[in-house]
């Protein structure tokens, strides 16, 4: 009934653009509420900062005092460049040391909650350690989702990402910051932990004491001004303190210039897990996230804090975990070369793969049991199970076929000025019908999307080239010893694209393939296969 109420409540603020007098019960309520103008949009008002608990007089049921809570809205404006979600943080961490004596600061995103009410006591036996504490700039804890199907067909736990490479870089400076789960020792922000570079005011130096209360107009208009659009022009805020602007991946450039400039950081992985999140559960909004990451990695790849000559120099074997990440969007390369180009060999009745009877066909398949035998190893000790490793490294292949190949594509027009790019966050709205069919492990495509098109070519001509060459061995016909790598790499491919098919023939519900894009993969298919005999295997 309460929700229902509120749910009408709710409707009618909405429908008439203002909260009437009905549903203030407070002065606290009044105060926020009136600073809501006829021309206060989401993109363009002043900063909005309201004491919802004090922790001085608030207290809970029990009679304990409840922490400080204060809402934060920072100034937005039309004109101003709002640096994404750096610049919030940014804002935010300046608000926070006006009004605030901490000293360790929590980044969340807004769909995690905390699962363990130790966290905090867990993060402060690293922080609190004499031996570590002097250059330790972050505790980092794994991303964990809820609500992730059996064998989460997303790949959403991204193990490797959050779990498996992060034990690798605690034996050097630390995991990279993935932007969620990270408790922050505040001095990190302002420079080495040799050299501190002062913010524009000493009010925001980490070590500076708030002794004014909470409300105070001091410490309130202190906090309105470093809220506001303009306050960062001429400063070092996202170059050279705070969180770093330059990248849609602000998590992973902020964490390696802290890396970079000294600081280490450590990788806390309970049993229990700390935070809890919520991950895509359809595959577009799985794919957009991806290529949002991907440019954001080459905004700093090419920059000149590039990985491979600035992080190396600076932290030599470290420098390469970076690179590493830094160079996702080229694992597309061999994935495209091996959706296509041993098919339309097969097709044309080329053999580019080793005979069974030559000796580099057991270096080939001794290489390639080997790579997927290490990687389901190293996902199985972590806690993996086979159903979810399958489907870890299936969704890289359809990455490599789609979000790494217009995440490329999109930087590169960008650095030509062709076209600009816009901060998408990840929609997490569960509908009924997608809730269902992701639990039945179902994949969703609805949509017709660009990005669906290369890996239904890649489907499409895979099938008819396993097709193709099973004819040849039906009929004995053909070089079947060199055909044998090529019908195997084939139906690889083509029981990776078992969702694909499903998708475009099995299918009648909403999150079917649509029809347009199995049309355009089929032309462009045969196009590919065409332009393929006539120019190379003619």
């Amino acid at each position: 009934m309460m929700y229902e109420s509120l749910k009408v409540r709710v409707g009618q603020v909405v429908e008439t653009g203002k909260v009437s007098d009905e549903y203030i019960t407070s002065d606290q309520e009044r105060e926020a509420f009136d600073k809501w103008t006829d021309r206060f949009t989401r993109q363009d008002h002043p900063t909005v900062i309201q004491v919802l608990l004090e922790s001085s007089k608030d207290k809970d049921i029990t009679g304990n005092y409840l922490p400080n809570l204060v809402y934060v809205s920072r100034e937005k404006s039309k004109t101003s460049h709002h640096y994404f979600k750096a610049g919030a943080l940014n804002a935010l961490l300046r608000v926070s040391a006006t009004m605030s004596n901490a000293s360790i600061v929590l980044t969340l995103d807004c769909d995690a909650y905390s699962n363990d009410p130790e966290t905090p006591l867990r993060a402060l036996c690293y922080i609190s350690d004499p031996n570590i504490q002097p250059n330790l700039a972050f505790v980092q804890f794994p991303q964990r989702f809820r609500g992730i199907n059996k064998n989460d067909i997303y790949a959403s736990e991204n193990k490797c990402l959050y779990e498996i490479n992060p034990l690798g870089h605690d034996g050097l400076r630390g995991p990279h910051y993935v932007g969620t789960g990270t408790f922050f020792c505040r001095q990190a922000f302002f420079g080495s932990p040799m050299t501190f570079i002062a913010p524009e005011i000493v009010e925001l130096s980490p070590n500076h004491i708030v002794e004014e209360p909470i409300k105070s107009q001091s410490i309130l208009s202190l906090a309105h001004r470093v809220a506001g659009c303009n306050y960062e022009n001429q400063t070092n805020w996202g170059s050279k303190i705070g969180f770093r602007y330059g990248s849609l991946s602000e998590d992973y450039f902020t964490g390696f210039r802290q890396h970079c400039e000294g600081w280490r950081s450590v990788f806390c992985h309970p049993e229990r897990p700390a935070f809890y999140g919520d991950a895509p559960n359809n595959l577009l909004d799985l794919l957009h996230q991806n290529k949002r990451w991907a440019i954001g990695l080459l905004q700093v790849t090419f920059s000149k804090y590039s990985p491979v000559i600035f992080g190396i120099r600076s932290m030599g074997l470290m420098g390469l975990t970076y690179s590493h990440s830094a160079f996702w969007t080229s694992f597309s390369i061999p994935i495209i070369v091996y959706a296509f180009l041993p098919q339309l060999a097969l097709l044309n009745g080329v053999t580019i793969f080793p005979k069974v009877s030559e000796p580099l066909f057991f270096l080939y398949c001794f290489l390639f049991l080997g790579a997927y035998g290490q990687d389901f190893l190293e996902f199985v000790l972590e806690g993996g199970t086979f159903g979810k490793w399958w489907n870890d490294q299936r969704i890289w292949m359809i990455k490599g076929l789609s979000s790494y190949i217009f995440g490329l594509t999109e930087y590169l027009l960008m650095s030509l000025g062709i076209s600009a790019f816009g901060f998408n966050v990840t929609s997490k709205v569960v509908g009924d019908e997608l809730s269902k069919r992701y639990d039945q492990e179902i994949f969703e495509f609805g949509a017709p999307s660009p990005m669906f098109v290369p890996m239904t070519m890649a489907a499409i001509l895979n099938f008819f080239s396993f097709s193709w060459g099973f004819s040849q061995i039906i009929r004995s016909i053909g070089d079947l010893q060199g055909l044998f790598l090529h019908m195997l790499l084939s139906g690889f491919v083509m029981v990776n694209c078992w969702p694909i098919y499903e998708a475009i023939v099995l299918r009648s519900d909403k999150g079917k393939l649509p029809a347009k894009v199995t049309v355009i993969a089929t032309f462009l298919a045969w196009a590919l296969y065409y332009t393929a005999t006539s120019l190379i295997f003619k």
